[in-house]
């Protein structure tokens, strides 16, 4: 008789699900970085641009997408 093999589950990396969340569409979206602090020094313009989210560049989604086998909720 075959034994049965139990098939693994993959980890998801925490780090990377707590910053990213994927869009219905499948895109990773991301929170723009230097918002936090030392911000007198940024122009009103750029704080304004910081203000918004973006998204992952295709390169970089195929390895994150590697790292979240199973999205991001």
């Amino acid at each position: 008789m075959a034994k049965k093999v139990k098939k693994l589950k993959l980890k998801t990396k925490k780090a990377a699900s707590k910053r990213l969340r994927m869009t219905k569409s499948g895109l990773l979206k991301k929170r723009n970085a230097g918002r936090q602090h030392i911000l007198g020094k940024k122009t009103r313009k750029t704080k304004r641009h910081l203000r918004h989210s973006g998204y992952i560049s295709a390169t970089d989604a195929k390895r994150i997408r590697k790292v979240l086998p199973y999205g991001t909720n």
